[in-house]
């Protein structure tokens, strides 16, 4: 497969692929309210800034995907904005978040400086069209159900709307019912077609459905996989980040602890020096 020249993907003072500095990712998965947001947000931003390393806070305003309809989805398009705008006016941090259809993107790119399209509808075409018309940052995570280079067709119904601010997320592939494998090759095969890769820790080890009326997950495995995925040439790293996981309502079981989210970056930090000096 030949590789494309590589597009750098800037937000801000952020500069994201091609031997940029590796990207953080990180908030909790669901919007719960402006306490909790603000309090994960300047956490993990003075743990960024202590770590010199490129931060962008993520949450969702709704989750559209769980597993079943009586459990926590957030606070809805209006009430999760308002709060996200909140953490962007007083951080200034660049914000991340999921949108679910095209009525959905108008509003929330008043806000976020990512739009994300969720891993099962990565290959929604109106979807996309409607982020990229935007020229936000579109972050597109890679369903379970693809292979690596079935991306390319992704990635050009973006660019057929001029926009070539896109990342792209693998977030591990089905392995039979509830489980994901991550296959490393992933990274470097989407990395060819000139786009900056983001490996999702947090999600590719999360058992979908696993519970029942829930995911479940396998917290302990994010540091053995999101170091495979940084020596492997990931340009960032997306984690799901909580003071108390497992009381958080959603995705607990994959999300990382607060408390070990700084000893994790620091060993990520170490890996990915020694693969730039590699190059």
């Amino acid at each position: 497969m030949a590789k494309n020249p590589f597009h750098i993907v800037r937000l801000g003072k952020i500069a994201l692929g091609n031997g940029s500095p590796l990207s953080l990712i990180a908030g909790p998965c669901v919007v719960e309210n402006a306490q909790s947001a603000l309090r994960h947000a300047r956490a993990i931003q003075k743990i960024a800034k202590r770590l010199r390393i490129p931060y962008i806070y993520k949450s969702s305003y709704d989750k559209a995907n769980r597993s079943s309809h009586a459990t926590f989805r957030g606070l809805g398009i209006d009430g999760g904005l308002l709060i996200l705008q909140r953490v962007k006016d007083e951080t200034g941090l660049p914000i991340l978040t999921d949108v679910h259809s095209i009525e959905e993107v108008g509003k929330a790119a008043r806000v976020a400086d990512v739009l994300q399209i969720p891993a099962f509808l990565c290959r929604q075409t109106d979807l996309l069209i409607a982020a990229a018309d935007t020229g936000k940052v579109v972050n597109v995570k890679k369903g379970q159900f693809l292979a690596p280079w079935d991306m390319k067709n992704i990635i050009e119904k973006i660019v057929s709307r001029g926009n070539h601010r896109i990342l792209l997320t693998d977030r591990g592939t089905s392995f039979g019912y509830n489980a994901l494998v991550s296959d490393f090759r992933a990274i470097p095969i989407m990395r060819r077609f000139g786009y900056p890769v983001i490996f999702d820790a947090t999600h590719s080890v999360q058992q979908p459905g696993g519970r029942g009326t829930s995911s479940g997950g396998e917290r302990e495995f994010v540091p053995v996989l999101a170091q495979a995925a940084v020596a492997a040439g990931a340009d960032g790293i997306f984690m799901e980040v909580h003071e108390n996981p497992d009381r958080a309502p959603s995705d607990g079981p994959n999300m990382v602890r607060l408390k070990d989210l700084e000893k994790l970056l620091e060993r990520l930090l170490k890996i990915s020096r020694v693969v730039r000096n590699a190059h």
